[in-house]
């Protein structure tokens, strides 16, 4: 193996991901994903914590994608709008990263210490979307109230974009993220 190796992380997580669809979570070793990437443990340690942490990776990016959402939406719209916005532009994205979307999620569904990992993931997301939204000068706690809804919109969506088949007309997740912030709306209004 060479000292250096280009897209090593990129490599791991994909290492990780067919490992994980093949054996399973718990079945896997950080030692079996590097070998798998070509890489060496050492490589691993250098870029995650742990083997959970290959699979929550981009989280930051989402992160930060959401908050500048939140800077980037019009003055005028409401704490929730602005959340939607927000969402919608953190969405656009995954969908040049579908299949490796879609295959984490199950591997996730399918282990209680992943789920926990995502449910901090998730919780991480809202806080920053209210520190975001108060940044804005929304007070609380409409902001937390609009934060904590945006992520429930943003589950439901993405469970939505998950289940669709091939054989049906596929819509974006941005588009189910509308639809889904549509639907709360109308839960809320009494609809």
């Amino acid at each position: 193996m060479t000292r250096w190796e280009p897209n090593a992380r990129g490599r791991l997580g994909l290492a990780a991901l067919e490992l994980y669809s093949e054996r399973g979570y718990d079945q896997t070793t950080v030692a079996e994903i590097a070998k798998r990437a070509g890489l060496t443990e050492r490589t691993f340690f250098r870029y995650f914590a742990d083997k959970r942490e290959v699979l929550f990776q981009g989280s930051d990016i989402l992160q930060n994608r959401l908050v500048q959402g939140i800077e980037n939406a019009a003055p005028t719209l409401s704490p929730i709008d602005a959340v939607g916005a927000a969402l919608e532009a953190a969405a656009c994205p995954m969908e040049e990263v579908r299949d490796f979307a879609l295959r984490r999620q199950a591997i996730v569904a399918a282990n209680p210490e992943l789920q926990e990992r995502e449910l901090i993931k998730l919780a991480a997301l809202a806080a920053a979307l209210a520190d975001a939204l108060r940044r804005r000068g929304v007070p609380d706690p409409a902001a937390s109230l609009a934060a904590e809804a945006g992520i429930a919109v943003f589950k439901v969506a993405f469970l939505r974009w998950a289940a669709q088949d091939g054989d049906s007309v596929r819509q974006t997740l941005d588009q189910l993220i509308r639809q889904s912030l549509a639907e709360l709306k109308g839960v809320t209004a009494g609809n």
